[in-house]
């Protein structure tokens, strides 16, 4: 079986002892993603919408450096500190998986790391 480890400076490092993104066959099974900023580190200042968005171009960059992209996201899971934050949420996921969005979850959890508001994690298929 291919298995490959996906990483690339155009997103935020692992904050612990995991990949970015696994690639397996046709599939690339992406880590959980807070919204850091990818040159500090550090959860970006904002609501709700301006941290699904960071989360999402974070994405972007790994799947672009697996030979993917956003458009081909299957399945997207996603972790709420606050189901409040849900419609705000589907706003920004309706602007970005405008044709054909993937299969989705979303959970409310009592806290994420780094006291962050929401954290997503997905699997696409390569290009």
């Amino acid at each position: 079986m291919d298995r490959k480890v996906v990483m690339t400076t155009k997103a935020p490092a692992p904050i612990g002892p995991y990949s970015q993104a696994i690639a397996v066959s046709n599939f690339i099974f992406c880590s959980g993603q807070i919204p850091l900023d990818p040159q500090t580190s550090q959860l970006i200042q904002g609501d709700i919408s301006a941290q699904t968005k960071r989360i999402l171009d974070n994405f972007e960059a790994v799947l672009k450096a697996a030979g993917s992209s956003l458009d081909k996201t299957v399945k997207l899971t996603v972790y709420l500190t606050n189901l409040a934050d849900f419609d705000a949420l589907n706003k920004v996921l309706a602007e970005r998986f405008k044709k054909e969005p993937p299969a989705r979850a979303v959970v409310q959890v009592s806290a994420l790391p780094k006291n962050a508001s929401i954290e997503m994690d997905l699997i696409a298929l390569k290009d």
